[in-house]
């Protein structure tokens, strides 16, 4: 999701600073920043250079995509933030399955923002809202939407703890997160190891920002997808 084409929008974060829970030490990993948080190295970003993994066209078969958003479980009023939402894979498939609500497709690299729009122009997606965000702030307003997504991007956050908080203000009472990331468990998942995360991990972070875990479907074949809920 994060990229240093957006680093000059890093200031228009409203988000205080926390640093409870984050390290500096040697990367343990190359493929890591050397920023830890709650023991976990943070992963390096993809940029919209590697737009084309995103649309890849054996995606749905290798993620299952399609059951992915059956188990979103979504109403046609809902308010869903797509974050991290890249070139709009999910954005423009929620469109159509909610359309007395909406989709915030959030993304902080500004040539994702400008692919989502042109996207949105061709598919005449009113009910989708191109948001650009900070590496700290989706900037959703507060209690806001029924279902956060982010898939396959948490583990890249430069600013998890101050991601996840914002994420969770925007949430409505009662309101869900679905957190997609490759099992850490699997061995046979064919992703590095610092961009797949445990659920263990994932509980942890996720906990420690005030979202309760419900549950974890186990119906993807290489992914997490672990629910979360703020509290009424």
């Amino acid at each position: 999701m994060e990229s240093k084409a957006a680093a000059s929008v890093q200031g228009r974060s409203d988000v205080v600073p926390d640093t409870a829970g984050y390290q500096r030490r040697a990367p343990q990993d190359p493929n890591g920043i050397g920023k830890y948080y709650l023991n976990r190295q943070i992963a390096h970003v993809m940029g919209h250079e590697g737009a084309g993994w995103l649309e890849r066209s054996n995606r749905q078969q290798q993620e299952g995509t399609d059951v992915l958003l059956r188990e979103l479980q979504l109403r046609p009023t809902d308010v869903v933030a797509d974050i991290g939402a890249g070139t709009g894979y999910f954005t423009f498939r929620i469109s159509p399955m909610v359309p007395q609500g909406k989709v915030l497709a959030v993304d902080i690299q500004p040539e994702m923002i400008a692919a989502l729009n042109k996207t949105k122009g061709q598919n005449a997606a009113a009910n989708v809202e191109p948001v650009l965000g900070t590496v700290s702030n989706p900037n959703l307003p507060a209690q806001t939407v029924d279902l956060a997504l982010i898939v396959d991007a948490y583990h890249e956050f430069d600013h998890p703890r101050e991601m996840m908080r914002a994420i969770r203000n925007a949430l409505k009472p009662g309101g869900r997160l679905a957190l997609v990331e490759y099992r850490a468990e699997d061995s046979n998942v064919p992703i590095k190891r610092i961009h797949r995360m445990s659920e263990a991990q994932a509980r942890r972070e996720m906990e420690a920002v005030g979202l309760q875990f419900v549950e974890n479907r186990t119906s993807l074949p290489q992914q997490h997808l672990l629910i979360f809920r703020r509290p009424q």
